[in-house]
């Protein structure tokens, strides 16, 4: 299987992985000057980029790069991004920042991480009942803290 990548612009850079045992490749910030996210704020970031998947059994899922989340609050604005196997738009990453700090987002900085992973895509059966658990409607927290 391959992931097919179109450079929508001439400086985009292509995502690849950190190292060989990565899962997400890296996606880069493709701007023309940097971007000074303020806390509380939001951005829209284009990556310059266009994808392909193989087919609908697979879809690519954006996640926030654990460095600029732990160390300094840029995260995901809709947690995690989910690219269709029919979109063909540009890959553009929301971030927002839950620091007290703003963050300069600097040109082709690494801004987040894409996994493809499959997706089974199932029939939709509505139904009156439903199947019983030893859980059943139990919700959050019920199995407890530890």
């Amino acid at each position: 299987m391959e992931l097919k990548i179109k450079k929508l612009r001439e400086n985009a850079k292509v995502p690849k992985t950190a190292t060989n045992g990565s899962a997400g490749m890296d996606l880069y910030a493709c701007i023309e000057k940097s971007i000074t996210l303020e806390p509380g704020k939001l951005a829209v970031v284009p990556t310059g980029i266009a994808i392909e998947l193989p087919d609908n059994k697979c879809a690519a899922f954006l996640y926030a790069r654990s460095g600029l989340g732990v160390k300094h609050g840029i995260c995901l604005s809709n947690g995690v991004g989910v690219i269709d196997s029919d979109y063909r738009g540009e890959v553009c990453v929301g971030l927002c920042n839950v620091s007290d700090k703003p963050y300069v987002i600097e040109p082709f900085e690494r801004v987040a991480q894409m996994v493809v992973a499959p997706v089974i895509v199932m029939d939709v059966v509505e139904t009156d009942e439903l199947s019983d658990t030893t859980r059943g409607e139990g919700g959050f927290g019920s199995t407890g803290k530890k």
